[in-house]
């Protein structure tokens, strides 16, 4: 089977998006992560959930101390105050390095491998230079339990 049979078709990040704009996005695709594009529409990076939360919400220390943390902490700011304060910012502060890639043509199962061979849950689909979506590992789980019966293979 093909990843362009279980693709999510997303908008990708650019300069002047908000931090809520992602938020939103990712949350209607159910994806981590969305591509940044330049100006010509290449993409040059992407911007994650994660990055964004770890960044504006959790200091260090917290993450060094996770394992040894109460139930409730002290003279923590409120991590919905701070993100809050974060939702507005401009997302270009957030951009990391670009994600993995591969074509719309591509099988399922090189989806699959190249994701867990860089540990992640996501992979970008891109032809000839023009993002088409994501697949997650999600999208590929539930695609494969939507079949009573297997296609026959691409």
């Amino acid at each position: 089977m093909r990843v362009d049979k279980m693709l999510t078709p997303t908008k990708v990040a650019t300069a002047g998006m908000t931090v809520r704009e992602v938020f939103e996005e990712c949350s209607r695709a159910n994806t981590p992560g969305l591509p940044f594009c330049d100006d010509d529409g290449q993409i040059c990076g992407r911007v994650t959930l994660k990055h964004i939360l770890k960044k504006s919400c959790l200091p260090d220390y917290l993450v060094e101390m996770a394992r040894v943390l109460g139930e409730q902490l002290s003279g923590v700011q409120d991590m919905v105050t701070k993100a809050s304060e974060v939702l507005d910012s401009p997302v270009e502060n957030f951009v990391q390095e670009a994600h993995l890639s591969l074509t719309s043509g591509s099988s399922t199962v090189k989806a699959l491998a190249m994701m867990e061979q860089s540990d992640t849950s996501y992979i970008y689909v891109v032809d000839e230079g023009r993002y088409k979506g994501v697949v997650t590992i999600h999208s590929l789980a539930e695609t494969l339990a939507s079949y009573d019966n297997p296609p026959a293979s691409d």
